[in-house]
């Protein structure tokens, strides 16, 4: 916006952080992140400093809140609930600890307590004869919103006090922490509940904890309800509801931590006192707090929570240093609403918002399509973001997240960055629904997705984005087992263009290879021949070699054993490969669409050039089973053998027309046991399977063991 004069923009100024306080208290929907409305107000107030005269009692900064919702009963506080000025940064907290100090030097020799701020709303509590008779908002400071009906639900809140509690024993010296004089451990003893006030008005913070809040947002979107942002927009649309049912079914919480007024009675003179005397009288008061004798270890100790404020187990934006004397603080006065005997220290902002430019998509080793958002740069917690996941395609839709929205993201900790959600309140009509790709972006081939699944998959085996994996899966242990072809040669070979699909293996030559880095003559020979061996491999790890979706060893072993050959294989119909258990329509549709691309009909006649096609020895029938003395017997395999490898153990089971799968069922013939097993043992016994040993697999084939105890007629 072009201002024509400071006062101008100072006015503007004005309403801006007039129309995000109202989004923020009053409707429950802000636009714009807690940082920068701080920036905004931090930006006014410096006007403000320059020019006082233009201050009037209609500023934001004379202002702890906004004005309450018409819909609930007004309510005037017994005194200002005020807000707090801010501090970003060590050097921030030590500027109004000398502002402070110049006006009254008690400032110099008086302690500290540092607690959490908690991202919630503000609550206020009043109490009569020690009987909850009202509840409140902050509201603008002076007249909040009458939600007592709501605050009745909430379990953490009192309803009559004092709440017995068990005491304990005295706060005690913490040695961790240098310059703390103690921790808050317990109530205080008996004798503190003496005098109760007749009237008395706290001050607590509600909210939701972060995994209550994570299971409630899994239970909205499980019956198709729409879900919440953030916690702290939960809990006071939870509050401001005109039905108390619905705020009974959130699961709200809050901490208490000020008196706000007491009449005909005692109330400690310290704040460190005042959480004591609150947590005796049964409020919830938080178990992050610390009392310090110097500004610096309060510094500190806050510091500390900026890297692990998760274990708070619940939002806070900061940590809130305060003078422990009260009656100081007091005596300080305020500026504007903020009291001057506190201050938050701000933690790095993790939710801002931003435009989002454009939704792309990447390739997975795997070949899933996974959307991320590319958006306007924006500096989270010191880092700038340029880039942010967006989950999956279910999730931008269900979100209704469109290109050129205004959206909120978020990064906490090491973790990537990623978008929560739309701005819906500021779009302009020239944002664009989304559509997922027809064709993956890497390779142009079309993609593949199957109703009732979340992921969408690019499968074809040449797809240069998914080369790497695809090899090294193809080279495993488990597949083809080409032993010394490890992933970093096989990124060799692709960088150097040797390699273009898998069938590429099989034309290489050992000159080739020696030209590469690393390689001498023996290195290259053996390579060689590993991959000439390789092709010699049966046809149930050429398929799992394959990587087709869904297809693992099981039903690779199935499928080799039903089809015989990749030829009849390639013809089978969908129908055809359900017959088969654990075929479902998803992997049979995988199947079927896996052998239709031409990209692939490609890899599987270079592989037939290459002599790389293994045929069984006996197919069988459709449905049918491979015969032998084990035909129609299910095995699972469990610890370590004594003369077969996993692997092994499965060839030869197959070899002799039984089937090995993974899990223990009432369909499982036989467990074979190793040493160490796991639970499938347990498993096993409860179901009433019968359990054997190795020599017992080799009798019921029929066969013995010779002296170096390799099988034998």
């Amino acid at each position: 916006m072009d201002h024509s004069t400071p006062r101008q923009h100072y006015d503007d100024l004005q309403q801006k952080i007039h129309f995000h306080n109202h989004c923020y208290h009053v409707l429950d929907a802000p636009v714009i992140s807690d940082l920068e409305f701080d920036r905004l107000l931090a930006e006014l107030k410096a006007i403000e400093a320059e020019h006082p005269e233009w201050v009037t009692a209609a500023s934001p900064s004379q202002r702890a809140g906004a004005a309450p919702a018409e819909r609930f009963e007004k309510v005037r506080h017994p005194r200002p609930i005020l807000s707090l000025a801010n501090a970003f940064g060590a050097d921030d907290a030590r500027a109004w600890f000398e502002r402070i100090r110049k006006l009254d030097d008690r400032v110099e020799t008086s302690a500290f307590v540092v607690e959490p701020k908690i991202d919630g709303l503000s609550v206020v509590l009043h109490y009569r004869d020690g009987v909850f008779v009202q509840g409140a908002t902050r509201g603008d400071g002076e007249i909040g919103e009458d939600i007592s009906a709501n605050l009745r639900t909430v379990g953490a809140i009192p309803l009559r006090i004092p709440v017995q509690a068990v005491a304990g024993g005295p706060a005690t010296m913490n040695r961790d922490q240098p310059g703390q004089l103690s921790i808050f451990k317990s109530p205080a003893s008996p004798s503190t509940l003496s005098g109760l006030p007749a009237y008395l008005v706290v001050r607590g913070e509600a909210f939701l904890m972060i995994r209550d809040f994570e299971a409630l947002n899994q239970r909205l979107e499980e019956a198709g309800e729409k879900t919440y942002l953030n916690p702290r927009n939960t809990a006071a649309g939870s509050l401001r509801q005109l039905d108390p049912a619905i705020t009974a079914a959130r699961p709200l919480t809050l901490l208490v931590y000020q008196v706000i007024h007491a009449q005909g009675g005692d109330v400690p003179g310290s704040q460190w006192e005042t959480l004591e005397w609150l947590k005796a009288l049964g409020f919830p008061v938080t178990n992050a707090a610390r009392r310090f004798s110097d500004l610096e270890s309060a510094i500190a100790y806050t510091e500390t929570w900026a890297k692990r404020r998760d274990e708070l187990g619940y939002e806070a934006d900061g940590m809130v240093i305060k003078l422990d004397n009260l009656a100081l603080s007091a005596d300080l006065g305020f500026v504007g609403k903020d009291p001057r005997g506190a201050v938050a220290f701000k933690f790095p902002g993790r939710e801002v918002t931003t435009s989002l430019k454009e939704i792309r998509v990447n390739v997975g080793r795997t070949g899933v399509l996974t959307p991320y958002a590319v958006l306007q740069p924006v500096e989270i917690s010191g880092v700038i973001v340029e880039r942010a996941t967006l989950h999956n395609f279910d999730f931008i839709s269900e979100k209704d997240i469109r290109t050129g929205d205004r959206v909120l993201v978020k990064r906490a900790g090491e973790v990537i960055p990623y978008v929560i959600g739309p701005v819906p309140g500021v779009r302009t009509g020239a944002e664009r629904p989304y559509v997922p790709p027809a064709t993956c972006p890497a390779c142009r081939q079309p993609v593949e997705h199957f109703a009732g699944e979340v992921a969408w998959y690019c499968v074809n085996a040449a797809c240069p984005a998914q080369l790497v994996r695809n090899i090294e899966h193809f080279v495993s242990r488990s597949a083809l087992d080409i032993r010394g072809l490890g992933i970093k040669i096989v990124e060799q070979l692709i960088a150097e263009g040797l390699v273009q699909d898998v069938a590429d293996l099989y034309t290489l030559q050992k000159e080739q290879l020696l030209e590469l880095e690393g390689f001498a003559d023996k290195k290259a020979e053996n390579l060689i021949q590993a991959i000439r061996a390789s092709a010699n491999q049966p046809l149930q790890r050429l398929l799992t070699a394959l990587g087709i979706r869904g297809v693992g060893e099981v039903v690779a072993a199935d499928l080799a054993r039903t089809f015989g050959s990749l030829d009849a294989l390639a013809e089978a119909s969908a129908e055809d490969l359900q017959t088969l258990e654990g075929i479902g329509p998803n992997i049979a549709a995988g199947i079927v669409d896996w052998f239709s691309r031409a990209q692939n009909q490609k890899v599987l006649e270079k592989l037939r050039a290459a002599r790389v096609w293994p045929v069984s020895r006996q197919p069988s029938a459709v449905g049918g089973q491979q015969p032998g003395p084990l035909a129609g017997m299910a095995f699972v395999v469990t610890g370590t053998l004594p003369t077969l490898s996993r692997e092994g153990a499965r060839e030869f089971i197959e070899q002799h027309g039984g089937k090995v799968t993974d899990s223990v069922s009432k369909k499982t013939s036989y467990l074979l046991l190793g040493e160490n097993p796991g639970s499938k043992l347990e498993k096993a016994r409860t179901l009433g399977v019968e359990v054997i040993r190795e020599d017992d697999l080799r009798r019921l084939c029929g066969l013995e063991k010779d002296a170096f105890g390799r099988p034998s007629k």
